[in-house]
């Protein structure tokens, strides 16, 4: 059974890191595209960062560029979120999902079945 689990997520103060991880079991990863997604209280699920499956597409949100990365260890089955300089807007809960599918999973996440059930990050002096 595809299951997904976040961690990593805390309180960190602006200008910040964290560094988000999501442990993949129950298949293989190198066969699907990744996703990092975030619903800030009161708004809408907004993707933040996908990459396809052999790690050579990557779309990414505007607000995030420069300071977020993706990345993926697929013998570890592991996914991660480097987030560096966060910024009060960044205060979220974060999700992993993946998806066979790259262009479904950022375009259509509502198509998307797999997700993580995600881990709290909040910016905050």
């Amino acid at each position: 059974q595809l299951q997904l689990v976040e961690s990593g997520g805390g309180l960190v103060q602006p200008g910040g890191s964290l560094r988000l991880s999501c442990q993949a079991s129950g298949f293989t990863l190198s066969y699907y595209s990744i996703g990092w997604f975030r619903q800030a209280p009161g708004k809408e699920r907004e993707g933040v960062v996908c990459q396809n499956n052999f790690g050579n597409m990557t779309i990414i949100l505007d607000s995030v560029k420069g300071r977020f990365t993706i990345s993926r260890d697929n013998d570890r089955r592991m996914v991660f979120l480097q987030m560096n300089n966060l910024k009060p807007e960044d205060t979220a809960i974060y999700y992993c999902a993946v998806d066979r599918g790259f262009l479904r999973l950022w375009a259509q996440s509502r198509l998307v079945r797999n997700w993580g059930r995600g881990t709290q990050v909040t910016i905050s002096a």
